[in-house]
């Protein structure tokens, strides 16, 4: 497959060139962290940096599988780097290397080096790194094709409108490997399966020998199943003891520390995502009730089945992730008894977004208008719809098309 430039990726290492932090590239498999750094390594090359100065290795390949303990590692990459200039390190997948945090500080500290990394587990953030390199690292987080981004990645047939391309982005996702399947369902659904059944053994299972599987899947259907719905660890595990296929046994390990241990595993392996709910009037995050959202809404697809009544849990789930792509730390908003689907912040702006699928209904729109109403700051409050309505604004909030709000510069 060619390789596609994604800028939102490419810009900011870019940005962060010779700038003296450890570039950190997190996400979920196949989402494209190894194509970005592709195109960075071309970068340098067409910027000038002679090939001699770029090391680029893929930790996953077998041949290096010699080199997979710090020691050994650090030894195999010191003789290869330049004897003039800068040297550009990159690594893909980087958590394969037992104890990497040591052999990155000590590179940064014995040569002249700019080092850039990928992997596709939390725990490359670990406490060791945390320790070692504090302060003087930058992670950016990689995510499957943002809506925008699909329309640039696939052909589509001219008479095709905007509206029926945004089905089939609900349809399959933003994975970027199933461009080659031509909207091909059968062949998406084999691919997301393999793609999630490699996540969960290695990314998940592998580092967390301990975790029973059965229930893992069980948990991951029902996280599925309620993208959206606020949840507790607690009230997932009752949910899960009482369906009737559960034994004796696992409904005896379904405490809810178990529950929030596996939650916080599949999050750590960018399956899902966990918004933490936010106190919007007393200024505080809540220590009760988050929502999950999954990293691409094709897997949900292919684990539940695409179910069209879903769309409003749906299309939420997509706007959050567009959210965190725009740089946005994002909670579920409470005033009062009221709920306010997304407070989104930034250091300099704040943003208090409702998403549904339609207000064409009043009862919807009052409702969905009555969470921004009560809260009495000036910030930015945006309702988000598949509506095109000529009534673009109520009393300074922002009535606005899902479409347009995901493909729009901001």
């Amino acid at each position: 497959m060619d390789k596609i430039n994604r800028p939102l990726y490419l810009t900011k290492l870019i940005k962060y060139k010779d700038k003296d932090v450890v570039k950190i590239v997190t996400g979920i498999r196949r989402c494209g962290k190894s194509t970005i750094l592709d195109l960075f390594h071309e970068h340098l090359l067409h910027s000038g940096v002679p090939k001699e100065n770029i090391i680029h290795i893929n930790l996953e390949s077998l041949k290096f599988k010699n080199i997979l303990h710090y020691e050994a590692f650090y030894g195999y990459i010191s003789e290869c780097i330049a004897e003039n200039g800068k040297t550009y390190l990159i690594f893909d997948e980087l958590q394969t290397v037992e104890h990497w945090e040591k052999a990155i500080e000590s590179f940064r500290l014995d040569f002249d080096v700019d080092i850039y990394i990928t992997g596709s587990n939390a725990f490359l953030l670990s406490n060791e790194f945390f320790t070692l390199l504090s302060g003087r690292y930058v992670e950016i987080r990689m995510m499957p094709l943002s809506f925008k981004e699909f329309l640039t990645f696939y052909e589509f047939p001219t008479d095709m409108t905007m509206e029926e391309k945004f089905q089939k982005y609900l349809q399959i996702g933003g994975m970027p490997i199933l461009k080659q399947f031509d909207f091909n369902l059968s062949q998406i659904n084999e691919t997301l399966e393999g793609i999630y059944s490699t996540v969960v053994l290695r990314d998940v299972l592998e580092r967390n020998k301990a975790t029973d599987q059965y229930l893992l899947r069980k948990l991951m259907l029902f996280l599925s199943d309620n993208i959206g719905s606020l949840n507790s660890p607690n009230s997932i595990g009752n949910i899960l003891k009482n369906e009737g296929d559960i034994s004796a046994k696992d409904k005896m390990n379904v405490a809810s520390s178990t529950v929030n241990k596996y939650i916080e595993m599949l999050s750590n392996a960018f399956i899902f995502y966990t918004a933490g709910r936010y106190d919007i009037k007393g200024k505080q995050l809540l220590k009760t009730l988050n929502k999950n959202y999954i990293a691409d809404i094709g897997f949900r697809n292919m684990l539940l089945g695409y179910r069209d009544v879903d769309r409003g849990h749906i299309l939420e789930n997509i706007v959050y992730l567009e959210l965190l792509r725009r740089g946005y730390k994002v909670y579920v908003g409470k005033i009062g008894e009221i709920e306010v689907d997304f407070v989104a912040e930034k250091p300099d702006e704040k943003l208090y977004i409702q998403v549904t699928e339609s207000l064409l209904d009043t009862s919807v729109y009052e409702r969905e208008l009555r969470s921004l109403k009560a809260i009495g700051d000036n910030y930015e409050k945006i309702v988000l719809s598949m509506d095109r309505n000529f009534i673009k604004s109520d009393e300074g909030i922002k009535l606005e098309n899902i479409i347009d709000f995901l493909i729009e510069e901001r």
